[in-house]
């Protein structure tokens, strides 16, 4: 029995817990994250865990599926993105978020000048927490002019942050929005391992390569 509830508790707790620790860890030892190839000298070196303790590592974050994956620097969100999910499915977008992001199906795709709509729930009950993406664990780190990047079909397109809401559950007229030009929209349960509230973050275009 004792066995039994060590094992659940540490699956519950692990991935956040886990999520916690190497951004903190990162931050104290100035480690970055970069979707580019760093200057000759400073190349990332091998051994996850050893790079955590360098002193100002650099550490290059190469997309899943450049097919269709998020990258974001600040937090080290690195996960291939399940296209056209049916948003109004739990069945289907449960099983989606188990493999990565789902991208809301009936939004824009990256470069078609609309409104995307990701969204990676962190679970949907406190004792299911470890059997979910922890991708946007940490999204409420960003802040405004942090960089959010998605890679579809081979290009790289870069959003950057233009805020964060707490917003409720029945709120879901953003999922719906028109845009003039080219919105990304980032949403997962708030607080992570409950359904009370969802945190949104909205971010701008700004190129693609």
């Amino acid at each position: 029995m004792v066995l039994t509830s060590l094992y659940l508790i540490g699956k519950t707790l692990y991935q956040p817990v886990f999520e916690e620790i190497r951004f903190f860890i990162n931050d104290i030892t100035r480690t970055r994250y970069t979707v580019e190839a760093p200057p000759p000298g400073t190349e990332p070196e091998p051994g996850r865990f050893a790079r955590m303790f360098g002193e100002g590592r650099l550490e290059l974050l190469v997309p899943e599926d450049p097919e269709y994956s998020l990258v974001i620097p600040k937090i080290g969100a690195n996960a291939r993105i399940v296209p056209n999910v049916n948003a109004g499915s739990e069945e289907a977008y449960q099983e989606a978020l188990k493999r990565g992001i789902a991208h809301a199906a009936g939004t824009a795709f990256p470069g078609e000048g609309g409104h995307i709509f990701l969204f990676a729930h962190s679970t949907d009950y406190i004792w299911n927490i470890g059997s979910y993406n922890a991708v946007f664990y940490l999204l409420y780190k960003l802040e405004p002019g942090d960089e959010v990047n998605v890679f579809y079909r081979g290009k790289r397109h870069r959003y950057t942050v233009r805020e964060k809401k707490i917003i409720e559950p029945s709120d879901v007229h953003y999922l719906t929005r028109k845009t003039e030009r080219e919105t990304l929209s980032l949403q997962t349960c708030w607080p992570p391992g409950t359904t009370l509230k969802r945190l949104i973050v909205h971010a701008d275009a700004m190129t693609t390569e």
